[in-house]
């Protein structure tokens, strides 16, 4: 599933297409996504000029410049693909909504397993609507800090792997930057949550922000499904120091197992139990 690196790379190609142009049509080839798309999206979106795109957690929100909002989910094979105008375009099997763009671009939301969802809720109060009035903050931003982790974490049984993916706790964090974040941070992913103090928490905060914003600019994890809107491939995932490296040496460690991999949650985890603790 992509995660906040793959949406923000996601949004930020968007963006040229999409903001200040308005929608001259939607085309719906198929409503049973995770969640149903509406019956009247393509009555209720022709027409709407795109004010603004925000990413909220593994979420993207158009602003339509009305009362409305159109909310897109990529679930766990979806992606988007931006046809500049005169670009030839042959509509393929899981090509699952189609935007016609004033000026001749097309956004196309491919989807083969069905676990996106594209729907529209209220502009003026999105941010009280689930799941964004249930959501931690922005890792990136100033209100991800140690002491909030900390406080968050309290007295919490969990271990720190399945804390770090609740989304209640920190937004758009998923099994990949988790498994980094830990590594760099070197607390063991089986550590509970609610041992997670002070220095340590601060530590892994600054891993968590630093693991993003890499990954962010190396253009995300091209893993199973996701390409950028233009096709393209990510190169973080060449960069990763545990995940999905089982058996292998980390980097600068001389451990003899190497990064090991155990199931939490029905999720892999790939740590190094040398340096991790």
């Amino acid at each position: 599933m992509p995660e906040l690196p793959e949406v923000e790379i996601v949004k930020r190609g968007l963006e040229p297409a999409l903001l200040g142009k308005r929608i001259e049509s939607a085309e719906v080839r198929r409503f049973d996504l995770r969640v149903p798309v509406p019956e009247n999206l393509s009555s209720r979106a022709q027409g709407g000029r795109i004010q603004k795109i925000v990413r909220r957690g593994k979420y993207l929100l158009s602003f339509l410049g009305g009362d409305e909002v159109m909310v897109l989910h990529l679930g766990m094979s979806g992606r988007i693909h931006i046809y500049e105008p005169g670009d030839s375009m042959e509509i393929q099997k899981h090509d699952h909504i189609v935007l016609n763009m004033e000026g001749g671009a097309r956004i196309v939301f491919n989807d083969p397993r069905r676990f996106g969802m594209l729907y529209l809720a209220p502009a003026n109060d999105w941010q009280k609507q689930k799941p964004f009035s249930e959501m931690g903050p922005e890792p990136l931003g100033n209100e991800f800090h140690g002491p909030y982790l900390e406080k968050k974490l309290h007295r919490r049984k969990s271990n720190i792997k399945a804390a770090l993916l609740d989304q209640k706790i920190v937004a758009g964090i998923g099994n990949i930057y988790a498994c980094e974040a830990l590594y760099q941070s070197r607390i063991d992913p089986q550590k509970l949550s609610g041992d997670i103090k002070g220095d340590e928490a601060e530590a892994l905060v600054t891993s968590v922000k630093d693991v993003l914003q890499k990954a962010i600019v190396a253009g995300g994890s091209s893993l199973k499904d996701y390409r950028h809107t233009d096709g393209t491939l990510g190169y973080f995932q060449h960069g990763f120091s545990v995940y999905d490296r089982e058996d292998k040496k980390c980097p600068g460690c001389d451990c003899k197992r190497g990064v090991q991999r155990i199931v939490q949650s029905g999720r892999s985890t790939f740590f190094c139990p040398a340096k991790q603790r």
